[in-house]
Parts: structure tokens; C-alpha cells; sequence
């Protein structure tokens, strides 16, 4: 079975093709600057060489059928023609509070992205897009939505609602809905696998993604009992541009004495903040950190605020899961940065967390990073949100399939 993976941004589009027969990739590629001048597509075959196409692409629908032609054709395709793809899997940020798990797409799953577009008004239309240009293109194929909400729908209650007035909630759906979802997912079950946990219920679990944006969560059981990120991705640690979560009154002092309306505060909060807001730097880590060893004192001072709000956040929540056995760093900067690792367990050995400096050297393998005599496992796990949503796409087509057989 060959699944087709499509992420749809408001002027990009990622995708990858999978033969799910032993889950390789077959391509990957990108189409950039979709609807404006100078768009391009860069098509990778995984047993091949790389290949540029810069062609118009006024639409989704104009970058879907260059996505195909880019894995049909002689010189760089994969596939022979459009019918090798079984099913398309699309990545949708958020689902609101309707989904605990992926679903095959009918109009009614339309319906409830598009009403969820308040919620992620970056998103969630390009996301729709995305579909709907698939579904014009291929409209015999299964198209399948996961959710980047969707794992996160298991915490309780007091875990998601704000301490606003309740109708706020019952009117609108404001409450924590939390994102990443795949990622912490995939992360949470392979350190179960590693440490022989799978299926046991006690398995308490912190999940660290820390990339430009950066959340965590709390795995009890496989089970996710807490999130960082919010009713959106701003709420949380500090991020590469993103405020991370500040005092709401912070906003109105800031918006009175500069004069502005909530849209460029808005703006402020998502793209100048962060690290990048209080160094002046940059937002790239690898940048923080040269500037760092430079003795630069506002790039030592904004890492200093990310690394310890990380360790706060692993602090708190193993306090919420009454225990932990297993911390577990992935994405961009949990993968691929010692100092950072190194710095936000620095002071959690009370816990039984230790890091073993050599081994904490590593970037991008899945290796135990833990010390001799630690009691909490730290490791370090590569993430593959795309893997989930081949692997939700592959069972939910099969299913489908075996019912359609049995009527």
C-alpha cells in the first residue's frame, strides 16, 4: 500500500510518499511560494536524484497535480501513475474538541475543520485546501485527517479548562487543546517499547519536542494527562519567536504605552518573542549558543530563561503523574542540542535524573542518555510525526476496505 502524506500550509505544501509494505519512504519533497511569483518545487527520490521544478502554481490544486507529475515522470518519478497511491493522509492542526483520533474525511470532518478555523486561523484553511484539492484531483481515493489535537483530547478536565467564567467554554470552546500531538504520541510509545513498559499503565512519561515551537506532555499509561501548548501554540515555554505563556495583563501595560491595537500585539507575541525577543539574536538556537561562548550576557540570559522554564514544566509535571520513570527529548533542538538537554535536567537529580555527559554528546540517534545509578531513564527519541500519519492512514484504509468486503 503506497500512502500519500500532504502538510499544507498557506503558501507551501510538504508531502511524502510511503510504501507501507516495510514503511520506507519512496520521496519527499516541497512546494514553496504557492499562489505568488517564483514558485518552485523540490522533489526528492529516496533512491535517486534531487530535482527542482519552477513552475506556476497559482493554487493547492496547481501544486498537487506538480506534486504528481514530480513522482510520475521518467526522470525523477517513483510510481507509474496515480492510481499506486492507495490513500492520502493529511496533517490538520486542529480538530477543536471533536476528535480523539484520526478519521477517514466525509464532508461532515470538512465541516468541523472549517469550524475550527477560529481556533487555527493559520492553519487549518490551508489544511482544508490541502483536502480539497486532493479530493478534486483523486476523488476515488481515501483521504484520511490526523490531527495535531488529537492525543491531547484524553486530559481531564482540570487539566484543560482556563479559570475563566465557565460560559466562555460552553460559547466558544475556549480551553486547552494542546498540539504536537503525533509527535508526542510517537515519542511516548517508542520509550515505552525501549524500556520494556508497553501496555503498562503506571508508565509515567515526560515528553520534551523542543524545536521552534516547543511543548511538552505528560504520558501516564500512554494515556496523555497534560500539555504545555494551549487554546493555541502560543501558551507554553518560551519558544524560538513565540512569548511562551506571560501574564495577560502584560498585554494591555505593553498595548497603552506603545500604542497599539491587539493585532500587532498578537504579532509581537508569536513572531518577536521567545528567545529571539530577549536576546536580539536570533531565534536559531546554533546562533544562541555561539553567542553564548562568546560571552555574549542577553544570549546567556534568554537560554537561561528556555532551560529553565523546561525544567519547571518537568518539575510540575511529574508532580502531576505522582512519579516519572522516563524523560524523553525529540525535534529539532531536543534531538540535536547537548547544552540544552544538559542544562534543563541540570538540577533534577532530586528526581533520580542524571545524564551521562558522554553519551549526552550524541545528535539525531535514539540513545539512552542516562548516567549510571539513575532511576529516571533519559533518552533521546527522533520523531516521526509522518510515520503516524502514514500508519493512521494505513489502518483506517484497511479497515474501511474490510468492511466494504464483508457487506
Amino acid at each position: 500500500m503506497n500512502i500519500l502524506l500532504i502538510n499544507a500550509g498557506s503558501s507551501s505544501l510538504k508531502y511524502q510518499l510511503f510504501d507501507m509494505t516495510d514503511e520506507s519512504v519512496l520521496a519527499k519533497g516541497i512546494c514553496e511560494r504557492i499562489g505568488m511569483e517564483g514558485s518552485i518545487l523540490k522533489h526528492s527520490p529516496t533512491n535517486g536524484e534531487s530535482v527542482k521544478y519552477s513552475e506556476p502554481m497559482p493554487n493547492h490544486r496547481a501544486a498537487i497535480e506538480l506534486v504528481f507529475k514530480a513522482l510520475t515522470v521518467e526522470e525523477c518519478g517513483v510510481i507509474n501513475n496515480m492510481d499506486e497511491i492507495d490513500a492520502v493522509g493529511h496533517r490538520v492542526l486542529h480538530g477543536a474538541d471533536k476528535f480523539s483520533e484520526s478519521v477517514l474525511i466525509n464532508s461532515d470532518v470538512e465541516k468541523v475543520i472549517e469550524e475550527a478555523i477560529p481556533l487555527g486561523p493559520l492553519h487549518n484553511p490551508a489544511n482544508l485546501m490541502g483536502i480539497r484539492a486532493c479530493k478534486e484531483i483523486m476523488p476515488n481515493t481515501p483521504q484520511v485527517a490526523v490531527f495535531d489535537t488529537a492525543f491531547h483530547q484524553s486530559i481531564p478536565e482540570k487539566a484543560f479548562l482556563y479559570a475563566l467564567p465557565y460560559e466562555y467554554y460552553e460559547k466558544y470552546k475556549i480551553r486547552r487543546y494542546g498540539f504536537h500531538g503525533s509527535s508526542h504520541r510517537f515519542v511516548s510509545a517508542r520509550a515505552a517499547e525501549l524500556l520494556s513498559r508497553t501496555g503498562d499503565p503506571e508508565f509515567k512519561v515526560i515528553t520534551c519536542h523542543l524545536g521552534n515551537g516547543s511543548s511538552f506532555a505528560a504520558v501516564k499509561g500512554g494515556v496523555c494527562i497534560d500539555t504545555s501548548m494551549g487554546l493555541t501554540p502560543l501558551e507554553g515555554i518560551p519558544m524560538g519567536t513565540r512569548s511562551g505563556s506571560v501574564d495577560p495583563a502584560v498585554l494591555e501595560f505593553i498595548m497603552s504605552h506603545e500604542r497599539i491595537d491587539i493585532a500587532e500585539m498578537t504579532e509581537i507575541l508569536n513572531k518577536k518573542s521567545g528567545v529571539l525577543g530577549v536576546s536580539g539574536i536570533s531565534s536559531d538556537f546554533r546562533d544562541l549558543e555561539n553567542a553564548y561562548e562568546d560571552g555574549n550576557i542577553m544570549a546567556t540570559l534568554a537560554l537561561d530563561i528556555f532551560n529553565y522554564s523546561g525544567t519547571k514544566m518537568i518539575g510540575a509535571y511529574a508532580a502531576a503523574m505522582g512519579g516519572l520513570d522516563a524523560i524523553v527529548f525529540t525535534a529539532g533542538i531536543g534531538e540535536n542540542d547537548p547544552f540544552v538537554r544538559e542544562q534543563m535536567c541540570s538540577t533534577l537529580g532530586f528526581l533520580g535524573v542524571k545524564i551521562d555527559p558522554e553519551k549526552n554528546t550524541v545528535r539525531g540517534k535514539e540513545t539512552d542518555l542516562s548516567a549510571p545509578g539513575a532511576t529516571v531513564r533519559t533518552l533521546l527519541i527522533p520523531t516521526n510525526e509522518e510515520l503516524v500519519i502514514a500508519r493512521d492512514t494505513k489502518d483506517i484504509v484497511t479497515k474501511l476496505t474490510l468492511a466494504e468486503s464483508a457487506r
